[in-house]
């Protein structure tokens, strides 16, 4: 695999920061009730998180060690301070609806941690392409529960009714549904990888790789009993 294109898949789904490595959760939970706002909350991370990559990797061997997160932070700072000022010339009534969100992307761990963990020892083109892939890992996971949250608490799709209000479940609106709806999305991806694994190394039925013989437990998927050991 390309590893530029690698990165945009580690993003997205490998290590999708929504669904897989459970960050970013205050945007998350706060600003999914429609997916308008999913959607915004999203791109406008995926605009920091790739410029701050780029930047911090570019600057890598030059900020010194004892400052390197307070650096980062001000580049970060620099970049959010930007996309503020984008949405309220372009976008305001988006930049209304999220509030002190944007701000608060300063300080979000998606882009802290990719800058730690990656741009400050990688090159700025994979770091440009980290950055951009977990950006659309992070839009790919905020409006999947938007769409949801929208959909099943509003009757709603980016403001047009779709169901009924009566079928409606409000609850769903509400802070407590952002919490049912990612653990419902949360436990059908881990179903479909599960269930993709299995059909991989033939499972059900008892796969033959005996690596883990000891704790009789199958290689594939950790659930079956090895048969025929």
């Amino acid at each position: 695999m390309n590893k530029y294109f690698e990165r945009l898949y580690n993003g997205i789904i490998k290590e999708n920061p929504t669904f897989v490595l459970i960050l970013g959760m205050c945007p998350t939970l706060a600003v999914t009730s429609s997916l308008s706002n999913a959607i915004g909350m999203g791109l406008s991370t995926t605009v920091v998180l790739a410029m701050s990559n780029f930047i911090i990797s570019s600057l890598r061997n030059i900020i010194p060690d004892r400052v390197r997160m307070p650096a980062f932070i001000v580049i970060v700072a620099g970049f959010v301070t930007i996309v503020q000022f984008l949405l309220e010339a372009y976008f305001p009534s988006v930049n209304d609806a999220l509030g002190i969100y944007i701000p608060l992307i300063v300080v979000n761990c998606i882009i802290l941690g990719r800058a730690e963990a990656y741009a400050s020892k990688n090159g700025m083109i994979l770091s440009l392409m980290d950055g951009i892939g977990m950006g659309l890992g992070f839009t790919v996971g905020l409006s999947f529960l938007g769409f949801f949250r929208e959909l099943i608490g509003a009757g709603k799709i980016l403001g047009h009714s779709v169901i009924p209000d009566e079928y409606t479940i409000k609850i769903i609106s509400l802070a407590p549904g952002a919490f049912f709806v990612l653990a419902a999305l949360i436990a059908i991806r881990n179903k479909i990888i599960l269930i993709n694994n299995e059909k991989k190394q033939g499972c059900p039925g008892g796969s033959k790789n005996k690596a883990d013989k000891d704790s009789e437990m199958c290689a594939a998927c950790g659930r079956c009993n090895i048969e025929n050991a």
